[in-house]
């Protein structure tokens, strides 16, 4: 029978780890130590798999950050859109934070420009489940794929004026 995958918690210690802690016992501990180890040089005592890992970790982490924030301005645009009679200003400043949000997490990694479309997919699939929700809606009265280019999802005006 095969034998599960090992994970991350069970790798080995790095060569010469003698007295090192393991990436599993205290992640913050061992960062810090991986740290030492590059600034003076050992990259032969480096716990190169488990660096690895989560190097891939810290490209989805940000991946994610852009995602989340460009779902929050779709969740509200499509409220805004299908729901006029219930706009607010929260929900326009809601807009403006997490457009704002966004553009700084491009500005620290612009080299997520490159998956922007598969941004906008995701981030539109779950603001538009979202919305549904918030709105009490069939998901099928929501348009099935992002209406919204990615200009006006990072420029359309959203001016709050409440009737009087």
């Amino acid at each position: 029978m095969a034998q599960p995958a090992p994970t991350r918690e069970d790798a080995p210690a790095a060569p010469g780890a003698e007295g090192r802690t393991r990436y599993a016992d205290d992640l913050y501990t061992w960062a810090q130590e991986q740290v030492a180890l590059l600034r003076a040089g050992r990259v032969d005592a480096l716990d190169l798999d488990n660096i690895a890992e989560e190097l891939s970790d810290v490209g989805a982490s940000e991946y994610h950050r852009l995602q989340s924030a460009i779902e929050v301005v779709l969740l509200h645009m499509l409220k805004w859109d299908h729901q006029p009679e219930r706009r607010t200003r929260s929900w326009a400043l809601s807009i403006a934070e997490h457009r704002d949000r966004a553009l700084i997490q491009l500005r620290k990694s612009p080299g997520l420009k490159s998956s922007l479309d598969e941004v906008r997919h995701d981030s539109f699939r779950l603001g538009r489940l979202r919305a549904a929700r918030e709105m009490r809606r069939a998901l099928k009265a929501l348009p099935a794929e992002c209406p919204y280019s990615w200009d006006e999802i990072l420029n359309r005006p959203f001016a709050f004026e409440p009737d009087r």
